[in-house]
C-alpha cells in the first residue's frame, strides 16, 4: 500500500488530457464482470434444469405432457426475469434471497399466462409439479449463489488479483474504518491512502487525480466527504479519467435500508422508506421465532439432556445458569445458559476487570478466562452454551437473530458518560435482543466495543427477513469454523 506524500513526483503517468480512457483498468473489471455474469447464468440456468426435472419426476403425471418439450421456454422466462431483475449486474450481493423469491415468483406467472395464451387448454402441469418446481427453484438458486459467494470470497482472499485495486480518500480515522468494513467482502485491495490532513483536494487537485491514475486503480472511495468542498469538480476529473467514485458513508446517520435515488424535475434525490422492524413486520418475526423454536427444540432434545448431564459431572453447581440481562425497551430479563463457569464467577470477575480485553473496557471478556470449566471451554467454543436461549424466545424476551442482550455491568458502563452524538446506541434497546446477531457473524473475533454496537445498529435499519435468514447461515458458518469464539 502506498501514500501520495511517499511518491517520486518523477514516477507519476505523464498523461495530462484527463478525458483519456484508462486503459490499463478498463480491461480488468469488465472482464471479471463478464466471467462472474456467465458463471452465474450457467449456474442458475443447471439450478432451474434440476428443479423442474425432480418436480417432474415426483410430482403428480399430466398424461400427454412431458416436460422436457417445454424446457427451453420455461428456462428462457426463468432467466430473463432474473437478469431483469438485476441478478446478473455488478451487484456483489449475489443472494438477495427476498428479490430472489420476488423474481421466480414473478417468473412462474409469467410461464402460466404464456402457457394458456399459447395452447389454452392443451399444455399445463399439474399443482403438485408446479409448487415443487417454485420451491426447487429458490432453495437450489438461493443455495448455489450463496455458496458461490463465499467461494468468491475465498478466491479473493487467498488470490488478490481477483480484488479490485481502489485508493481512499478522507482523514486517517474514516480511512481506517472504511478499510476494516472492505476487508470483509475481499471484494477491493486497498492499493493506496490519501490523508486529507495533509493534502488539499482543492489547491492540488491536478496533483491529486495524477497520481490516482498512476496507480491505475478501478475506483476511488471518499471516505471523509465533509472535508471535500469542490465534490463535483473531483467527481468530473475522476470520471473524466476512467475512475469511479464512490461516497462512503462512516457513520450512519442515516437508514441505509430500501433507499432509492428519486428525480424531482432535474434533481436527483435520496428517499428513504420507514424502518421495517415495527408493526406487523414485529409480528411475523415473533411468530417465526416461536415456529423456530419449537422445531429447533425438539429436534435437538437428545443433545440438550447429553450436556445436561456433561455440565451436572463437570463441577459443582446448577445446570443452567440465568443471568440478568438487558432487553427491549431496555427491561430486565433473565437469559438462559448452560452453566460454563466455576459457581462463584461473579465475584471472580471483580478480580479480573484489569484483563478486560475489550477496548473501551465497556463490555467484558477475556480469552483464558480461569473460572471457565473444561466442558464450558467445549461448549462455548462451539456456541452450544447458548442453546437454551429458546427458552427465552418462546417466552418473547429474546429473538433468533437481534442485538446480543448486555449485562447488567456492561448496560452501566455503556449508558456512562454517553454523549449526544453516541445516543443512536440506544437503538438496540428498541428491538428484541437475539441469540445470535450481525455481530456474530461479521466481526465476532473483534475486541472493539465501538464494532459491536455499529454492528446492531447496521442490523437495526437493514432488517428483513432475508437478512435474518442469512445471519442464521453464516452463524452455523462462524460456529463451526470456530471463527472468533472464546
Amino acid at each position: 500500500m502506498t501514500d501520495l506524500r511517499e511518491t517520486d513526483p518523477s514516477d507519476l503517468w505523464q498523461l495530462k488530457d484527463i478525458r483519456a480512457t484508462n486503459l490499463a483498468i478498463r480491461w480488468r473489471t469488465p472482464t471479471l464482470v463478464v466471467l462472474r455474469s456467465t458463471a452465474l447464468l450457467l449456474l442458475d440456468t443447471l439450478m432451474l434444469f434440476a428443479s423442474w426435472t425432480i418436480a417432474d419426476r415426483f410430482g403428480t403425471p399430466t398424461p400427454g405432457m412431458h416436460i422436457a418439450n417445454a424446457m427451453a421456454p420455461i428456462l428462457a422466462i426463468n432467466i430473463g426475469t432474473l437478469a431483469a431483475s438485476g441478478f446478473y449486474g455488478t451487484d456483489d450481493k449475489l443472494h438477495r434471497f427476498s428479490k430472489l423469491f420476488k423474481s421466480l415468483t414473478l417468473a412462474q406467472v409469467v410461464i402460466l399466462i404464456a402457457a394458456f395464451f399459447y395452447q389454452p387448454g392443451v399444455w399445463g402441469v399439474s399443482r403438485s409439479v408446479f409448487s415443487l418446481a417454485w420451491v426447487l427453484s429458490f432453495v437450489l438458486i438461493g443455495s448455489a449463489r450463496y455458496l458461490f459467494a463465499l467461494a468468491i470470497v475465498v478466491t479473493r482472499k487467498h488470490y488478490p488479483i481477483f480484488q479490485q485495486p481502489i485508493v481512499l480518500v478522507g482523514d486517517k480515522v474514516d480511512i481506517e474504518r472504511v478499510r476494516k468494513l472492505l476487508k470483509r467482502s475481499q471484494q477491493f485491495r486497498v492499493d493506496s491512502t490519501i490523508d486529507l490532513s495533509i493534502w488539499d483536494m482543492q489547491s492540488e487537485l491536478e496533483e491529486i487525480i495524477d497520481w490516482i491514475r498512476s496507480r491505475k486503480v478501478s475506483e476511488v472511495f471518499i471516505c471523509s466527504q465533509q472535508l471535500i468542498n469542490n465534490q463535483i469538480i473531483v467527481y468530473w476529473n475522476l470520471k473524466a479519467a476512467g475512475i469511479h467514485l464512490r461516497m462512503v458513508p462512516t457513520e450512519l446517520q442515516l437508514p441505509q435500508r430500501s433507499a432509492e435515488t428519486k428525480m424531482i424535475e432535474e434533481i436527483p434525490t435520496v428517499r428513504f422508506k420507514s424502518l421495517p422492524i415495527f408493526g406487523i413486520n414485529f409480528l411475523l418475526k415473533r411468530l417465526l421465532d416461536a415456529i423456530a423454536a419449537v422445531v429447533i427444540l425438539i429436534i435437538i432434545s437428545p443433545i440438550l439432556l447429553l450436556i445436561a448431564i456433561l455440565v451436572e459431572k463437570s463441577s459443582p453447581g446448577p445446570i443452567f445458569y440465568k443471568q440478568d440481562r438487558i432487553g427491549l425497551k431496555g427491561r430486565r430479563f433473565q437469559v438462559w445458559k448452560f452453566r460454563t463457569m466455576v459457581e462463584n464467577a461473579s465475584e471472580l470477575q471483580k478480580e479480573l476487570e484489569a484483563k478486560n480485553e475489550i477496548k473501551g473496557g465497556v463490555l467484558f471478556k477475556i480469552k483464558e478466562d480461569p473460572r471457565i470449566t473444561k466442558i464450558g471451554k467445549f461448549l462455548r467454543r462451539y456456541s452450544l452454551d447458548e442453546l437454551p436461549q429458546l427458552i427465552n424466545v418462546l417466552e418473547g424476551t429474546m429473538s433468533l437473530v437481534g442485538p446480543r442482550p448486555l449485562a447488567i455491568r456492561d448496560y452501566e458502563r455503556s449508558i456512562q458518560h454517553v454523549e449526544q452524538f453516541d445516543r443512536d446506541k440506544f437503538l438496540r434497546y428498541e428491538v428484541l435482543p437475539g441469540i445470535t446477531g450481525l455481530w456474530q457473524v461479521k466481526g465476532r473475533a473483534s475486541i472493539d466495543s465501538e464494532e459491536i454496537f455499529y454492528w446492531d445498529l447496521v442490523y437495526i435499519l437493514q432488517w428483513s427477513l432475508a437478512l435474518d435468514l442469512k445471519i442464521l447461515l453464516e452463524t452455523i458458518k462462524v460456529v463451526l469454523l470456530k471463527e472468533g469464539s472464546y
